[in-house]
């Protein structure tokens, strides 16, 4: 795959979401060694396809993805959505190959890691490992939180729960909690969280005749935070 050019986690705004979090500058340093800028992905870009064997683990600096399956007759379901900060492809690490694939929803820039230097560098570092296996432990622990909003609430609960989620997370990637654009489509969120899209805008205007949001096409503002985690559980 070609790459563009070297980029520092020093003048990243998401190394404190990424793998750097817990580096002094001289492991960082090394770290910068190995990664590199992948070439820039636009709306509907495949980064990944189920199958495919796992060369580099990826760290998102802008835009978003989702990754998704297909099943034996090519419905879609979709398993996450990525924001800048995270990392994508850990679902890889047990097999070898991506069990998913990853999509841009929009125009994304992502860092490269490739995975033989990583381990090379891992080994060596064992605050590196220590911060690979807690990004893991998160990722796992965000799926199970999510498998148990679907499993135990009402259609309501779950969008609101999704809606509080984003809001956290943009929150800690220092953009604003309370008033965000969503990337992904309403069909996208009903696929996720296992609503139709007409169920997802009946409620979208509920909400919004409540004054608990203002919707304005994928702009969403967040107007009483409160009752919106009360609605989520």
């Amino acid at each position: 795959m070609n790459t563009i050019s070297h980029i520092h986690c020093q003048n990243c705004s998401m190394a404190p979401l990424c793998l750097p979090k817990h580096l002094n500058a001289q492991d960082m340093a090394r770290l910068d060694t190995i990664i590199q800028r992948h070439k820039p992905l636009h709306k509907r870009d495949l980064l990944v396809a189920a199958g495919a064997p796992l060369k580099y683990l990826y760290a998102v600096r802008s835009g978003s993805l989702k990754s998704y399956t297909l099943d034996d007759h090519g419905v879609e379901q979709i398993i996450d959505f990525h924001l800048p900060g995270d990392l994508i492809g850990f679902d890889a690490l047990a097999e070898g190959h991506h069990r998913s694939f990853t999509q841009a929803l929009e125009t994304t820039m992502l860092c490269e890691i490739p995975l033989s230097s990583l381990d090379d560098l891992s080994a060596e570092m064992p605050v590196l490992r220590r911060e690979l296996m807690r990004m893991m432990s998160t990722e796992l622990y965000i799926s199970k939180q999510l498998l148990g909003s679907l499993n135990n609430r009402a259609a309501e609960a779950r969008l609101a729960h999704f809606l509080l989620g984003l809001s956290r997370r943009f929150a800690d990637r220092g953009l604003s909690g309370k008033s965000f654009r969503l990337s992904m489509t309403r069909a996208d969120i009903g696929n996720y969280i296992g609503l139709s899209v007409e169920t997802i805008s009946r409620i979208l205007s509920r909400l919004q005749q409540d004054e608990v949001l203002l919707v304005e096409n994928k702009l969403v503002e967040i107007k009483a935070m409160e009752r919106l985690a009360q609605l989520a559980g």
